[in-house]
Parts: C-alpha cells; sequence; structure tokens
C-alpha cells in the first residue's frame, strides 16, 4: 500500500486558464456532523455535492471512455479509504485513545461513535460491518478487509463490492455521468461517460487552487475534505489528471507543495487539537 515512493510525471499540455471554480464549503467538523449532513442534502445548491468517494472517482474517470485506467491498481484501496475518511468526518467512527503509552495511528482501532445510518448505502454498509465486529480492527485492516485483500476467508464478508460501479450510478442519478454499452472484442461493458462538464472542471480547478492560489503552508488550516481529496487522489493514482492541464511552473510548485503534504510526521499531526485522527490514520496507512 505504499504510495510515498515519487510522485508520477506527467505530459506537457498547455494551462487551462478557467475561472469557473467555487470554493468548496463543505469542510465537516465532527461536532457538527448532523448540520453537515443537511447541507450536502441540499437540494437548493447550484454546486453538485460530491462525497469524497465521488470526487476521487471522477478524478479517475476518462471523460469520453467512462472507465478508469485499466492500468491503476491503487484505486480500489485509495475508494475504500475515503469511506473511513467520510465516516469520520460524519462523525460516525473514531479512533480508540492512545493511551499511557501512546499507541501508534496504526495500532489503534477504530470505534464506532454513533451507528445512526448516513443515508449513502456504501458508506452504511461498511459502518454496519464495523459495529458488528468484536473485536475491533485498525485502520489498515479495515481498508484491506473493505477491498476483499486479505489471507482470512472469514473477513471475506467484509469486502464491499462493485464500489466504482456504485459510485458511478451515483454520480449518474446526480447527472454528473451518463450510462453506455462498450463493445471491447470479447466482452461488452457499461461505462459511464462525463456528461457534466462543469462540475468535474469545477473539482479539478478546486483541487489546483488548493495548492496554488489557496495555499496556505499548514494543513490544519486546510479543509480537511480538501486535505483528504488531495491525499486521496494521490494515493489512488488519479491526482496527476487534475495537474496535467497546468503549465510547468505551476505544475512543478503544486507537485513540491504535494510532496511536502507527503512527507509530513502524521504520528505529530494526529497529536495536535482539533484534528480528525483517523484522517491521519488513513494517510499514514498509504504511505507506511
Amino acid at each position: 500500500m505504499n504510495r510515498a515512493d515519487g510522485l508520477v510525471q506527467r505530459r506537457n499540455v498547455p494551462r487551462d486558464t478557467s475561472d469557473g471554480a467555487q470554493k468548496d464549503t463543505t469542510d465537516v467538523d465532527e461536532r457538527r456532523s448532523a448540520d453537515q449532513e443537511e447541507e450536502l442534502e441540499d437540494g437548493d445548491s447550484k454546486e453538485t455535492r460530491l462525497t469524497l468517494m465521488e470526487e476521487v472517482l471522477l478524478l479517475g474517470l476518462k471523460d469520453r471512455e467512462g472507465y478508469t485506467s485499466f492500468w491503476n491498481d491503487c484505486i480500489s484501496s485509495g475508494l475504500r479509504g475515503c469511506i473511513l475518511i467520510e465516516l469520520a468526518l460524519r462523525g460516525r467512527i473514531e479512533l480508540e485513545k492512545a493511551g499511557m503509552r501512546r499507541k501508534s495511528l496504526l495500532s489503534r482501532k477504530i470505534l464506532v461513535k454513533n451507528d445512526t445510518p448516513t443515508g449513502d448505502v456504501l458508506l452504511d454498509e461498511a459502518l454496519k460491518h464495523m459495529k458488528d465486529t468484536e473485536p475491533s480492527e485498525a485502520v489498515q485492516s479495515w481498508i484491506e478487509y473493505l477491498s476483499g485483500e486479505t489471507w482470512n476467508p472469514l473477513k471475506l464478508r467484509y469486502q464491499l463490492k462493485n464500489v466504482r460501479e456504485r459510485l458511478a450510478k451515483n454520480l449518474v442519478e446526480k447527472g454528473v455521468l451518463t450510462t453506455e454499452k462498450q463493445n471491447f472484442l470479447l466482452f461488452d461493458m457499461t461505462t459511464h461517460p462525463l456528461t457534466d462538464n462543469v462540475t468535474k472542471s469545477r473539482l479539478v480547478k478546486k483541487v489546483q487552487d488548493s495548492v496554488l492560489l489557496r495555499w496556505v503552508n499548514d494543513p490544519h488550516r486546510m479543509d480537511k475534505r480538501m486535505l483528504s481529496l488531495i491525499m486521496l487522489a494521490h494515493s489512488s493514482d488519479v491526482l496527476e489528471n487534475a495537474f496535467s492541464p497546468l503549465n510547468d511552473d505551476d505544475y512543478d510548485l503544486a507537485m513540491k507543495r504535494v510532496r511536502e503534504l507527503l512527507d509530513l510526521d502524521f504520528e505529530a499531526e494526529s497529536m495536535k487539537p482539533n484534528t480528525c485522527e483517523v484522517l491521519w490514520a488513513v494517510f499514514a496507512a498509504f504511505t507506511k
């Protein structure tokens, strides 16, 4: 699950100077999770509300073809990491206390602090697994279990199946994607080409601006969702898709700042006030 060994290099592409992005205002504090969920469900919003999982998938989908790269073997586990962070940001799960001996992030177990359904099928399925599991498991174990990447046959029942397809259908329902059938010589495959270019453009611009125009050089002053999106998009090997339209100078600067985030001491960051420990534990699991 090691994603720390270098960032991928992109091809040279002229810069896109579109100014259509809007600042994401969905920074979710655990103490106000109920209010934030109402905001997520607000149908009057002019901007389509997406979950962290949907944003990562949208960055990874080819616009016209409607599927992720066949060579990307990172996105499955990356999406499971998104599920854990989404549950934490909505106030559903937390890490057990560090204790007197200060257990490391990756050795601390996930605890369910609120089992109220979120209304999202994937999130609720994962939450139920965590609630029903005794003894509790750590973050890295849950990423493996939810991905089906475990040698323990008793844990295979925790696997979340067809995650990409289910997320794509959510995006179809939100009007961002459509559904088509494509023939690949020996088989037919359901694909989901992009139909809402505005939502995708806003997402890409939002990611670019977070490490360029709105860079604050302090992860604790960054929007938690935006920080999570950058880190999990990198772990899912789709962050390059957001940065490739940049000119060379901006691209190099964006990559330099992402590297600064990847090089943080996650243990130390998790001990700072008003932070989300699950978030840092997930980051640590992917850079271990």
